[in-house]
């Protein structure tokens, strides 16, 4: 059933598509920063966040708690609250990020609280970071499997966790709780996912480390740490994919953590022409500046081993596969069913809207390159990514067209359109 959306954005193709772009901080690095600091002591300031909807969330569910948070800009002042407030309602909005990891958050810091969101974060599966949460001894308890979610205090005992699914979100939930409980706390993965919070975890003073898949946690007290946020290589994609079909771009300042660069080991194997420039590293997170130039695509095999580190891209490769030469497959995808919108259904449909043809199956997709797409009229489900990658598609079509409820790239990414529409740099605003 498609959800009533209320805004419609016309998308002109495009001959060529150049620019250099600075791009908005990176979205996971942003949650984090404001809720570790929210919980330590002391004051940091965290710069470039990325103060999308999403993060909203997460600021407001801090300062709900006790945390002071002041906004100048893209520049946050965070000081952290010794004692939280408790019998609290959090709203964390659209945000999965923010009610998982704030499950994991109160039940180590034995607060009360009932956390829940708009309808489609209530669709979200909660039950998945509950299980490994009550390993540790919390009380948590969803609705169906569901939100609202409440989490009571409860004495915490360090276990091993090993991981079923595998979710940054949930080893995040669960490194949180163990930063409060007696013993340490290990938590093993199905696979390698984004380890932002056992970086900055470490930067700020944790007693964590990580082996492969495994990680382990001592009880610990954080110390606020300052955070610069990379520009978000989610974000990057978008004007790297328009790079690769239309042209030229430049992304400055690009995150380059291993865990999260999945989307180039896509371009690798599609043929796309980039490089990466001025390489440095801050925070504990390595930067860089990505040039992509117009290359000609030829199908790929993506499977479960490569999903982890490209699953928010995930649409988007679908999309560059439907303009590549041959038939491409990508398997092992199942949990983009459980995103925004089941994006596998999603990605299909979006991309057979523009004149592609790519079959869902159970956990992925067939997707049959044709090189040239017609364009047409494009449904977001209000999905941000499904939105953008929609908006990728549109410019480098034959004819373009337009994207219903195109207000929800607001979520992570505001101003998307003003920079896709001849800017370098946008930083705030409504999409």
């Amino acid at each position: 059933m498609k959800l009533k959306q209320s805004i419609e954005k016309t998308i002109r193709p495009r001959d060529t598509f150049e620019g250099e772009f600075e791009l908005p901080g990176d979205k996971s690095v942003t949650h984090r920063a404001i809720m570790f600091n929210a919980g330590a002591e002391g004051t940091a300031v965290i710069t470039n966040a990325l103060l999308g909807e999403d993060c909203m969330s997460t600021c407001q569910c801090m300062r709900a708690l006790g945390a002071q948070i002041d906004i100048d800009g893209t520049t946050l002042c965070v000081q952290g609250t010794p004692r939280f407030r408790t019998g609290v309602n959090l709203n964390c909005g659209n945000s999965g990020t923010t009610m998982r990891l704030l499950t994991g958050f109160c039940a180590g810091k034995n607060i009360e609280a009932k956390l829940f969101g708009d309808e489609s974060l209530s669709s979200r599966p909660m039950a998945r970071v509950a299980a490994p949460l009550s390993l540790l001894g919390a009380d948590v308890r969803t609705t169906d499997g569901h939100a609202p979610v409440y989490v009571s205090p409860a004495p915490l005992k360090g276990t091993e966790v090993e991981l079923s699914v595998a979710s940054a979100q949930l080893k995040s939930a669960v490194l949180l709780a163990g930063l409060s409980a007696e013993g340490r706390t290990a938590v093993t993965e199905p696979q390698k996912t984004r380890d932002h919070t056992e970086r900055l975890l470490a930067a700020m003073g944790a007693d964590i480390r990580t082996e492969g898949r495994r990680t382990e946690i001592g009880r610990s007290r954080l110390k606020a740490v300052n955070v610069r946020v990379p520009a978000d290589i989610s974000s990057a994609a978008y004007f790297m994919a328009l790079g690769a079909l239309k042209g030229r771009t430049l992304c400055k300042n690009v995150g380059l953590n291993p865990t999260r660069t999945g989307i180039l080991t896509a371009f690798d194997r599609l043929g796309v022409r980039y490089s990466i420039l001025s390489r440095q590293v801050s925070g504990g997170e390595e930067t860089g500046d990505i040039l992509v130039e117009k290359s000609d695509l030829h199908a790929i095999s993506l499977t479960a081993e490569d999903v982890p580190s490209m699953i928010d891209e995930l649409p988007l490769i679908a999309l560059l596969c439907a303009f590549a030469e041959g038939e491409s497959r990508i398997s092992g995808a199942g949990e983009l069913r459980v995103k925004e919108s089941d994006r596998i259904r999603t990605s299909a449909e979006m991309i057979a809207s523009l004149g592609g043809i790519c079959i869902e199956t159970e956990d992925g997709f067939f997707i049959r390159g044709k090189k040239k797409l017609r364009g047409g009229e494009v449904d977001s489900y209000l999905d941000h990514r499904i939105a953008m990658t929609a908006a990728v598609g549109l410019i480098a079509s034959e004819r373009g067209g337009s994207i219903r409820g195109a207000e929800c790239c607001a979520v992570s990414f505001p101003g998307f359109f003003r920079m896709l529409e001849g800017g370098g740099r946008a930083q705030g605003g409504e999409a």
